[in-house]
């Protein structure tokens, strides 16, 4: 699986409300989070039925149970860093093709970042981070049924982030060890095989396809 960054570019309406208690203001963002089909600008489409069942499984075991947490900015991997936390996503739903959204920002370190951003005025977007296969249809890529949605992440300026994630991280495989997500020795397997010598290639591949059997086993 690989690791799949969408910045989206419609805007986001930012909330800002004192709290019941008098002691602070609550920030809330929403707008669109994502869209499905349709070419977004990396190139990608996600047919709606996979995004629909990315959302409804995201929903059911993260919003609905309070630990939709996202970044600000993206990390390396497809991991959350609680340490690197900014929101919860408190709503997120299909409108038609739109994935809609509502994050609250909390008061950590980097979410009180965030809200000194929204203070001063900067216009920040959502990303969507997740893992999924993809397949090239007519010069199209196209977003397979694996697709899992990990979080949202909030920022800044998306040339930046998308073109490190794009660049580098999607280029990783990631598979499940032990219900975590850790960076697949594949790329490692597929080293050996091109560098085996021509006489030992037909048993380094054979070596290396049973090493893939064997973690595969051991997760499931």
């Amino acid at each position: 699986m690989k690791l799949i960054s969408e910045f989206t570019e419609t805007g986001l309406e930012c909330i800002i409300e004192a709290k019941k208690d008098g002691s602070g203001k609550n920030y809330v963002i929403e707008g669109v989070f994502a869209q499905a089909d349709q070419k977004n600008r990396n190139g990608r489409i996600y047919p709606r039925p996979i995004m629909e069942n990315a959302v409804n499984k995201y929903v059911t075991e993260q919003v609905s149970k309070k630990r939709a947490v996202g970044e600000l900015n993206h990390p390396e991997g497809p991991t959350v860093n609680l340490d690197k936390v900014s929101h919860l996503i408190t709503d997120l739903r299909l409108e038609g093709n739109d994935v809609v959204g509502k994050a609250q920002i909390l008061d950590t370190p980097m979410g009180k970042i965030v809200k000194g951003l929204l203070e001063g005025g900067v216009q920040l977007g959502v990303s969507t981070r997740g893992m999924g296969s993809i397949e090239n249809r007519n010069g199209v890529a196209y977003v397979k049924d694996d697709f899992i949605l990990a979080t949202v992440d909030i920022v800044q300026d998306p040339s930046a982030p998308d073109a490190f994630v794009n660049g580098i991280m999607e280029g990783v495989d990631w598979v499940w060890n032990n219900g975590i997500l850790e960076q697949s020795v594949i790329e490692d397997m597929e080293t050996e095989i091109k560098n085996a010598p021509k006489a030992y290639s037909s048993a380094v591949q054979i070596r290396e396809f049973k090493n893939f059997l064997s973690l595969i086993k051991s997760n499931m």
